[in-house]
């Protein structure tokens, strides 16, 4: 079937001219200003500081709370044998030579009401503080301004008094969590909901979150969640219908019938919509613990993108998108994606203006309580790392939960860093609801069951307090349980409703079962333009020498004569065509700038200033789409998943992951398990996220020759018995030419639907010169092929072997063929494994009557490579049996001993042509 996308219109914007245009950089480049970052850390003040100095004791004695309180303070609701924390030395007046008779001032030290206090009820006013049931940890905060602004600020909201309006919808959330657990005991006993049993004051954190947000004008939230009480806030603050999750429960799909895929478990749901005026998206996570974090940064990174907000446009990161992530306590501190997510909070290109943590700390991982689940004193000391404060907080105190979630929010906005609520509370009953704790923990339960819940202690505090009636209370649950009656009783009548597939993404459609090829020519007009002005720069910029005479120099000769294209200009000009129809496209990696194998230097750095430069950037006045080099920490997982985020967020934006060497990407295979190869399965999610795995069996090793390709075709739900659509999961290619390179990064913008697209990258093709192309290959009419005919057979009826390979190991076969005049053979390029060219692979068998051989050569090992993958798919839908011809099998990707590896080479060929 062929479809053909809307052609590119040449005509030139008002007054362009295909000349020179650059506008000279001081610091910034598209998707990081320094200067919004400035001037956000204060300074101390000289009032302050003289005030120190004249009570020297005193501060030292306050100091001493704020920096050591949250080790004595009661934090833990379930404390086994009942002693309460006693005070160390170093909060006694005595140990800074005080008399607690004597008067002091505290003004100017602390948020206080009044100056003259006694040096004992101060103290007893700090124990209260910083003490009691909450607890602030931020000393290692370098700027001491900014945790003196902090300390204030949790003094005021900590000596705040609640309105009863808040402390009724606390307690009215609360209740309702509770009664939507017991429901579910009651009406679907056997079914694992990871409750919120025990957690019930996190309804304490969202509550005052979403007040927050709309009164700081927050426009969007997006969230990545844990398990633990997750349904529980979906069908309640967040309006999850019950009856979608009861037919979960009942075993029933949450997809309409037309829509496409196989669904998922109800703890990995998720919900968008608006509250007040704040647009609230709860993002779908799987079971692989915090692995939605990274994806959500991401996600509320394209926020700003999309809406031209932060560093790409008005006013700073996160003035109107804020990002929340959700922790359990065991998994906050052993599961390494969160290091690495932490990592990229403040760096260029990933900071989303400071994200705002809660960890729902039950004290348990699975079975391990939390002395044996990491070797420091609290799960949230990971925070240290980027300097992100702490509010420690008991989860018997709803109120106090608010409250630290106050200062957390007044911290976030005023200073656009990470910060951490850690909600310590307990887990009703085990992992799960059908789970025995007291085999593992017998000493904790027995504390834990003795016990009455949170929601009940609340509201019959609040009832004695006269904020609350008796009537009120049984009102609340009366009039819920009726609400998840209803609910109950739709369960066979009601019509899940499709969720995807809206807003940004309103004008994709799902792909279909065929298989479309797609016009990704742009004129050479364009072409030429787009190459001359990706190596322009200012005239007073220094280029490295080397990079002037080889990059910059040989790229305009190379778009000059329109032959020689290689793969580093091809891209330029595939991603600069694109700029210039107005796509924004995003390349994210480590050292992506210029590239592992010193190809791209789309990103130029100044020699003299150390300033960059990046020349698609600075085509014409009125460009719109915008090139951003995002170089990466040293993560695969987190920035992998940060980036299948940003592809969430909108379909007009091509984000581009490289992998430095290809085998890299195992350190992200949870995200390629869990999110880019099953999503749009699980949740209905497209995403048009490239991932470039560098591959090629060069000699280098067990490492940093194979992209394990046999994993990515295993992932593929590609059929063996029949044809293939465009409805596979993800695409997997194996380019050898620059042009197919060219067209598939366009191809994935200029197609109705979006898929991953895994691309098994070159090595020395990068520079090989029979893999370049010319303008001709990429002009308007062309396109991705899935299948490339032999180019040297010029008489098919005289071919008696049809060798099939892929990748650059055709180059070598070829160049075997000439160099020892090989007569009667074809050599035969699968360039799309999946979906499988099943009938392309047909047209060719076709063309060679005389055919009686059939081979498949790979240069990786038996056991890998493509193999076992085209094998059974030749055989049932091309019709042809192969003979396999490559490397014996083998534990690791590649030998290390180069005399070997040299011997397979010549191996291969051998057996390929003998």
């Amino acid at each position: 079937m062929m479809q053909v996308c809307r052609s590119l219109q040449v005509n030139q914007p008002a007054g362009f001219k295909f000349s020179r245009f650059y506008q000279t950089k001081t610091s910034s480049v598209y998707g990081y200003n320094p200067k919004k970052w400035e001037n956000l850390a204060p300074e101390t003040s000289e009032e302050l500081r003289n005030i120190r100095n004249q009570q020297p004791n005193l501060y030292r004695l306050i100091s001493a709370f704020r920096q050591n309180g949250y080790k004595y303070a009661t934090l833990n609701p379930v404390p086994l044998g009942g002693v309460l924390p006693v005070h160390g030395e170093e909060l006694h007046p005595s140990y800074y030579s005080m008399d607690p008779a004597d008067r002091v001032n505290p003004a100017g030290l602390i948020s206080q009401p009044g100056d003259s206090t006694t040096v004992s009820e101060l103290a007893n006013v700090l124990s209260t503080l910083y003490c009691g049931s909450t607890g602030i940890e931020c000393e290692y905060i370098e700027n001491s301004a900014e945790k003196e602004w902090l300390y204030n600020m949790y003094e005021e909201i900590k000596q705040t008094e609640l309105s009863g309006g808040e402390k009724k919808k606390i307690a009215a959330e609360m209740l309702k969590s509770q009664n939507y657990d017991n429901f579910l005991a009651t009406k679907f006993p056997n079914v694992k909901r990871y409750g919120g049993e025990g957690a019930e004051a996190m309804m304490g954190f969202y509550t005052e979150l979403f007040r927050k947000a709309e009164v700081d004008g927050i426009k969007d939230i997006i969230m990545g969640n844990a398990h633990r009480g997750k349904l529980n806030f979906l069908t309640g603050l967040m309006n999850y219908p019950p009856v979608a999750m009861f037919r979960k429960m009942r075993g029933m799909s949450e997809f309409p019938p037309e829509q496409q895929g196989a669904g998922d478990v109800i703890s990995h749901l998720s919900a968008s919509l608006d509250i007040g005026s704040v647009h609230v998206t709860m993002l779908p996570n799987p079971s692989h613990l915090e692995a939605v974090n990274p994806v959500a940064v991401g996600k509320a990174r394209c926020k700003h993108l999309v809406k031209g907000k932060g560093e790409y446009g008005e006013g700073m990161m996160g003035d109107d998108v804020l990002c929340v992530q959700v922790h359990g306590d065991a998994a906050l501190a052993g599961q390494g994606i969160n290091q690495e997510t932490l990592q990229m909070a403040n760096v260029p290109h990933f900071s989303v203006g400071g994200s705002l943590h809660l960890v729902v700390n039950n004290q348990v991982g699975f079975t391990t309580p939390g002395d044996r689940g990491r070797s420091s004193r609290h799960c949230t000391d990971l925070a240290k790392q980027i300097g992100a404060p702490v509010l420690h907080v008991n989860g018997d105190y709803p109120e106090e939960v608010v409250k630290a979630t106050r200062v957390a929010v007044e911290y976030r906005n005023k200073f656009r860093k990470d910060v951490f609520v850690n909600l310590i509370c307990f887990r009703r009953w085990g992992h799960n609801e059908l789970d025995d704790p007291t085999f593992t923990n017998p000493a904790l339960y027995s504390v834990i069951h003795a016990r009455r819940s949170v929601p009940d202690e609340y509201a019959e505090k609040l009832i004695s307090e006269g904020v609350m009636s008796t009537a009120e209370h049984k009102e609340i649950i009366a009039k819920h349980t009726g609400v998840l009656n209803e609910n109950y009783d739709q369960i066979e009548t009601y019509s899940p409703q499709r969720t995807n597939l809206k807003h940004n993404w309103s004008g994709i459609s799902e792909a279909s079962g065929n298989l479309t090829q797609w016009d990704t020519g742009i004129d050479s007009l364009i072409l030429k333009f787009v190459g001359k002005q990706s190596v322009q720069v200012p005239e007073s910029f220094s280029v490295h020498p080397h990079l002037l005479k080889h990059h910059i120099e040989g790229r305009l000769r190379k778009v000059e004569s329109g032959t020689n294209i290689d793969w580093g200009t091809a891209e330029a000009l595939a991603l600069g065509s694109l700029l210039y129809q107005g796509f924004n496209v995003r390349i994210s990696g480590q050292d992506v700038g210029r590239a592992t194998f010193s190809h791209r230097h789309a990103m130029l750095v100044d020699q003299n200033t150390n300033e960059i430069y990046i020349p698609l950037n600075e085509m014409f006045p009125e460009q719109k789409g915008k090139l951003e080099i995002a170089n990466s920490i040293l993560s695969e997982e987190a920035v992998m998943g940060f980036e299948y985020g940003m592809s969430m967020e909108s379909p007009n934006n091509l984000i581009i992951w490289e992998a430095q060497f290809g085998d890299f990407f195992n350190g992200a295979q949870i995200m390629l398990d869990t999110y880019l190869s099953s999503a749009e399965s699980k949740w209905g999610i497209q995403s048009g996220m490239v991932m470039l795995l560098p591959h090629g069996m060069d000699g280098a090793g067990p490492e940093h020759s194979s992209c394990r390709m046999e994993r990515f075709l295993q992932m593929t739900d590609s059929k063996e018995t029949s044809c293939d659509g465009d409805n596979v999961n993800w695409e997997v290619v194996h380019p050898t030419t620059s042009a197919q390179y060219f067209h598939l990064l366009r191809r994935q913008m200029v197609r109705n639907y979006r898929k991953p697209l895994v691309v098994i990258a070159p090595k020395v093709l990068l520079r090989l010169p029979a893999a370049s192309t010319t303008l001709d290959d990429i002009a308007p009419g062309t396109s991705f092929q899935s299948v490339l005919t032999d180019p040297n057979v010029s008489n098919p009826g005289s071919v008696e072997k049809v060798v099939f390979v892929s990748g650059r190991h055709f180059y070598t076969l070829s160049k075997y063929i000439q160099e020892n005049n090989v007569k009667n053979i074809a050599v035969i390029r699968l360039e799309s494994l999946c979906p499988f060219p099943a009938e392309r692979l047909q047209e060719e068998v076709k063309k060679f009557p005389k055919a009686s051989k059939f081979i498949w050569s790979q240069e990786e090992h038996r056991n890998m490579g493509c193999w076992s993958f085209v094998k059974p798919r030749f055989e049932s839908l091309v019709g042809v049996q192969l003979q396999y011809v490559g490397r014996a099998e083998l534990c690791q990707p590649a030998v290390g001993i180069g005399r070997i590896h040299q011997q397979e080479n010549a191996s291969i060929l051998e057996q390929t042509f003998s």
